[in-house]
């Protein structure tokens, strides 16, 4: 009888020690769910936190993109507007495309000459338009590159109104030497050289007046010859008269050393 207690007892004791472990297991399964809950509330907080402020980021951003935007357009505006300006202007034009085979021209130091001929020729390994002139006084040509022609000193013969203006020129009082006639060569082959046909009716005027009354070297007698050619050569095309006609103009209007005198 004693032994079945003990027994019974100990059965008892096992029993109320297993209820204890299975109780504190679901104390503890019901504790590690509470946990996760937290860890998922925390999480799903977080992200929340992160997508707004990702949101935030994004409006900022689109927010700076279209005040960016804003100058651009004006930018693209006001390029649109100068290049419609630049479509409505004439487009620059090279001068020397002007000129075409059989116009009448002058060349600095040479005078009056016809284009003949318009050709290529190679200069350094490339090939270039060139004007091939004839000069109507001396039995020569001259090649001019047709791009710088103009800047050459290539220009139009003159006017008829232009002419009575030489002829002015040639009948105003003339300029002396003076005592320093270094100087005064030099000014003289610059206007010669310069493809001014006043400047060269100065240069005839002045030295054709110091060989009447002083006379001069035989380099300024060249110098005055060759102003001469030159004067001649561009009044024959300007008036459209001959040779011989344009040379009896130019000494009609240089006036005689007695009417020098005169005045």
């Amino acid at each position: 009888m004693a032994t079945k207690k003990t027994s019974k007892s100990t059965t008892a004791g096992k029993t109320a020690s297993s209820t204890k472990k299975t109780t504190a297991k679901k104390t503890t399964a019901t504790k590690k769910p509470t946990s996760t809950a937290k860890e998922t509330a925390a999480k799903k907080t977080t992200a929340k936190k992160t997508t707004a402020k990702k949101t935030t980021a994004k409006k900022t951003t689109a927010a700076k993109k279209a005040t960016t935007k804003k100058p651009a357009a004006k930018k693209t505006a006001g390029a649109a507007a100068k290049t419609e300006a630049r479509k409505l202007e004439p487009a620059p034009q090279n001068p020397s495309i002007a000129f075409e085979v059989g116009d009448k021209v002058v060349y600095p130091h040479h005078g009056a000459a016809t284009i003949i001929k318009k050709r290529k020729l190679d200069v350094g390994g490339e090939k270039q338009d060139y004007f091939i002139l004839e000069i109507a006084t001396d039995q020569l040509t001259v090649s001019v590159p047709v791009a710088s022609a103009v800047e050459l000193g290539v220009r139009p013969v003159i006017s008829k109104n232009k002419a009575k203006q030489v002829f002015a020129t040639l009948r105003s009082e003339p300029q002396e030497a003076g005592s320093n006639w270094s100087r005064w060569y030099k000014v003289l082959t610059e206007k010669i050289n310069s493809g001014d046909i006043f400047q060269v009716a100065e240069v005839i005027r002045d030295l054709d007046y110091a060989q009447k009354v002083k006379g001069i070297s035989p380099a300024l007698k060249r110098m005055l010859a060759k102003a001469r050619l030159i004067i001649i050569s561009e009044l024959q095309f300007s008036l459209n008269i001959s040779e011989e006609d344009a040379i009896k103009k130019l000494e009609r209007a240089l006036p005689k050393v007695e009417e020098l005198a005169e005045v």
